[in-house]
């Protein structure tokens, strides 16, 4: 077959860096031709401003070269826009008449900038700030006059403001609102910002609405709707952009704000996708890079055939510098949109810092003066982590850049903009030699976007150097029987097969024959694992570890838990678990804090007689590792007022299919119907939570000796998506962690983003549920008569 035909409308920087993820995941699969309204390759657009300001040329700005499209086989036309789309046809038709045919067109045509509809904006001398062609004006209008005022106190209007000046004109800022910046900074903050602004030489007109523009043949100034006025020999109106979306409209594509597509990027129009500013996404048009990005590498999947979640939207942050000020803002930041704030205001050094919370969730930040903290406070904000964490900073020194470079998993992303991980980092220092920041810069392309995580990245480059240069740590065995760690001994009995525990010590090496308290279980559990089935350490000696129905408690007695699904029993239950406790004189039953039902101090020679009476089914295998006891729920949507979902039917559901699984360490489940988490979903390993629309997962809490709140993976709208989410999660736990590792450690280890796109990728969740079905099919097959039993405490 040939190469499909790809047709990308727009060369800015969303368009072609989804171009750039497609060449990563099928290099050989388009011929990609791109049109671009600008006679230039694809160039930094936040980097204009630089460009105004003197500081760097159009070059140093440019992403990608004239010969990068040239090496990737692109055909480009800079500089001739595409005016109609055929859909029925599926070709495109450019300005300079250029047909070209398509298998799959993206719509990358960006945004254009709102000119306000004053009296004289088309007179000479009135531009706006968007593309190069608008900085070649200014700079050309700088060397005849002095006088310039920008409209509008955004983020662009005080960059334009900020390279006027360095041009040597006299600038004045009008802004219809009390504050510089409303989107990203509260009041207070933006009045540092303006005090910091005005002491470099702009002036602001705040809260004044323009009327007009004024002057002859040219520009004379500005006259406002109080009946004040202001000269200017240049005026930038910089209030904002809108969608470029009338390509699209004319063409039969869906648009609303801008044009309207689903989470994988797809319009309305088969073989029709939209990217970037000109995208509207579940409501939200984004206008930042990171989310810009993000939705690229979802289109680059679905193009290529490649299994994705889809884009599920983004928390809108800004990390920049306003004119050599650093400002960092994220999440919600109003007082209305919140319950509570930290605010810390040094008037000495100039900074500010407000940390919003909503029921004790941290849910935005403001940063004036010092963003270092910014990356912390987005992972903080995009957790929704509990406020205790500041309180837990508070007591540990703060946290300083270093500190939290080192605290990051390897899969932590510290440039959220180009989506580059601590992982990639550390690697770039380490096998590449880089030795700056400009150097991982290159390498990684980390800080290369907006420069925001500069600070962090410094801070990584120096933890990696340490790291570097310091002494190999020494390994950690599983005990000192073996000379294996635990990821060693794991994938040897894999790849060996071994069919007992005593084999694979004889054949590994053992120091003692037997082993130890440390190592017996850990083998047994890696053997069994590997087998799906219980192994005997010794081959039938005493060492071997005991399975279920053997297992005593202190006084050589045993206990008995009898299963209650979804922790709900019945009348005919509870006579049956009361007349086993008469008939064998049972001397202690005692509800516990899980919902369990305990009956304590079975004589040995009754173990097998209670579990046949209490007439439950032998839900599990000989033991090798830690059955989940039982899933916990509250009262159910039938008797809680505050229920949105059955958790009961859930919890009952998820029991059956998990009751079998056999874990490395002790494991516990909860489904509460709402969000209030009545049955302490946010301390368990896996708590499943009701919430309008369906159900959000969480995982790797701890309600142990280390209390530790579960982490949001995802959130699901049907039940048979959580059933098969929860038991991949399970069966990748159980294949990669290590013996006696709880869930909260695992997942520090591995990260929370990689746990996310393993599970979410579909031929990866699917081998993981195929392999788990396998298993417990083998454990049924290995039943031969099973007698009624119940769960036993270990």
């Amino acid at each position: 077959m040939g190469k499909q035909k790809l047709v990308l409308i727009g060369n800015g920087m969303a368009g072609v860096r989804c171009v750039e993820e497609i060449l990563g995941l099928a290099p050989d699969r388009f011929e990609i031709t791109i049109f671009g309204g600008e006679p230039h390759p694809n160039y930094n657009r936040i980097m204009l401003s630089k460009v105004l300001q003197g500081d760097t040329t159009v070059n140093d700005i440019t992403i990608n070269d004239w010969q990068w499209y040239n090496d990737n086989g692109i055909t480009l036309y800079a500089g001739d826009p595409v005016v109609s789309i055929d859909t029925a046809n599926r070709q495109v038709i450019s300005e300079k008449g250029r047909t070209v045919r398509y298998d799959q067109l993206i719509l990358a045509t960006g945004s254009l900038p709102f000119m306000l509809p004053l009296p004289g904006a088309d007179k000479p001398g009135v531009t706006a700030f968007r593309d190069i062609n608008d900085c070649n004006k200014m700079l050309e209008a700088s060397k005849s006059y002095k006088k310039a005022v920008v409209i509008g106190g955004g983020l662009l209007g005080l960059e334009a403001a900020r390279g006027l000046l360095n041009l040597g004109m006299e600038v004045h800022v009008v802004h219809i609102f009390n504050h510089l910046m409303e989107r990203q900074l509260t009041p207070t903050s933006a009045n540092m910002l303006r005090k910091e602004l005005e002491k470099q030489g702009m002036r602001f007109l705040l809260e004044k609405q323009t009327e007009k523009i004024i002057g002859k043949k040219r520009v004379e100034g500005l006259q406002f709707k109080d009946g004040s006025k202001v000269e200017a020999d240049l005026v930038v109106i910089a209030v904002g952009v809108r969608p470029n979306i009338k390509l699209a409209e004319d063409s039969g594509v869906e648009t609303n704000r801008a044009i309207v597509v689903n989470d994988f990027m797809e319009t309305n129009v088969p073989g029709v996708y939209a990217v970037g500013e000109c995208a509207e996404h579940r409501g939200m048009v984004y206008g930042l890079v990171a989310p810009l990005y993000d939705q690229g590498k979802v289109l680059a999947k679905r193009i290529c055939g490649i299994d994705t979640e889809g884009y599920p939207g983004s928390i809108l942050y800004s990390q920049l510098k306003v004119s050599g000020v650093e400002v960092f803002s994220a999440g919600e930041i109003r007082d209305s949109e919140i319950t509570t704030s930290l605010k810390t205001i040094d008037g000495v050094h100039s900074t500010y810092k407000k940390i919003a919370i909503r029921d004790n969730k941290i849910v935005g930040a403001v940063l004036f003066g010092d963003s270092s903290e910014g990356n912390k406070l987005l992972g903080y904000i995009k957790q929704q982590a509990d406020v205790s964490v500041l309180e837990k900073e508070a007591a540990g020194g703060g946290g300083a850049d270093e500190a939290y470079a080192a605290s990051l998993s390897p899969n932590a992303t510290v440039c959220s903009c180009n989506g580059v991980t601590k992982g990639a980092i550390m690697d770039a220092v380490r096998e590449n030699g880089c030795e700056s920041v400009e150097d991982v810069r290159s390498c990684t392309r980390a800080s290369s976007t907006c420069g925001g995580c500069k600070p962090l990245v410094s801070a990584m480059l120096q933890l990696a150097l340490q790291s570097k240069n310091a002494p190999a740590a020494a390994k950690e065995t599983v005990c000192g029987c073996t000379t294996h760690s635990h990821d060693e001994l794991r994938a040897a009995v894999r790849s060996a097969g071994f069919a007992t525990a005593r084999e694979a010590m004889n054949a590994l090496g053992w120091s003692k024959a037997d082993g130890c308290a440390a190592c017996r279980p850990a083998l047994q559990y890696y053997v069994g694992q590997a087998l799906g089935a219980v192994t005997d350490v010794a081959g039938g000696g005493a060492a071997a570890e005991a399975a279920p129905a053997a297992s005593l408690l202190k006084d050589g007695t045993y206990a008995a838990r009898p299963r209650m699904y979804g922790g709900v029993t019945s009348a005919e239950q509870l006579r049956r678990i009361a007349d086993v406790i008469d008939k064998y004189n049972i001397p202690l039953v005692k509800l516990t804090g899980g919902a369990h039902l305990d009956l304590l101090g079975i004589d040995a020679a009754h173990v097998g007689s209670v579990g046949a009476e209490l007439g439950q089914p032998n839900a599990a295998a000989p033991a090798y590792g830690k059955t989940i006891a039982s899933v916990t729920t509250c009262t159910g949507i039938g008797y809680d007022p505050s229920a949105m979902q059955d958790s009961i039917g859930l919890g009952a559901s998820l029991e059956y299919r998990l009751e079998r699984l056999q874990m490395p360490a002790v494991v516990s489940a909860a489904v509460s119907g709402s969000p209030l988490h009545r049955a302490g979903t946010l301390a368990k390993d896996l708590g499943i939570v009701g919430v309008p629309g369906g159900w959000e997962i969480y995982v790797g809490g701890s309600g142990g000796a280390k209390l530790r709140q579960g982490e949001l993976l995802c959130m699901e709208p049907s039940e048979g998506a959580v059933l098969e989410l929860s038991a991949a999660f399970f069966q990748w736990y159980r294949e990669e962690a290590n013996y006696g590792e709880t869930t909260a450690q695992w997942i520090e280890r591995i990260g929370i983003t990689q746990l996310r796109e393993g599970l979410f990728n579909l031929l990866f969740r699917a081998d993981l549920i195929a392999r788990m079905n396998a298993e417990l099919q083998v454990t049924e097959q290995q039943q031969i008569n099973p007698q009624p039993m119940v769960a036993l405490i270990r």
